[in-house]
């Protein structure tokens, strides 16, 4: 459920309920409600976390079941360090 991956992908982050809703511009209360399932986020407020976190909305509403990091709005400084960190994971095997 929506609820349950919010809470693992902010806590994988070590982001309080706070300081999520402080990123979203949200109350913090929003940020409760959706991990108490008593309410749920806004289609803009789905593509706000994907985009904080780098994941599709699609793994988000648990469409795809692996996470897939989205580089788009990383800048070439950022994916230079993705593309080694990868090729360092990659020569490990």
């Amino acid at each position: 459920m929506i609820n349950e991956r919010i809470k693992m992908l902010r806590e994988q982050h070590g982001l309080s309920q706070a300081e999520l809703a402080k990123k979203l511009n949200i109350a913090r209360t929003s940020v409760i409600a959706w991990e108490n399932q008593t309410s749920v986020p806004t289609i803009k407020h789905v593509v706000a976390i994907a985009k904080l976190f780098h994941i599709t909305t699609d793994y988000l509403l648990e469409v795809e079941q692996n996470p897939t990091l989205s580089i788009s709005d990383l800048n070439e400084n950022e994916l230079s360090i993705l593309y080694k960190l990868l090729d360092y994971f990659k020569s490990r095997d």
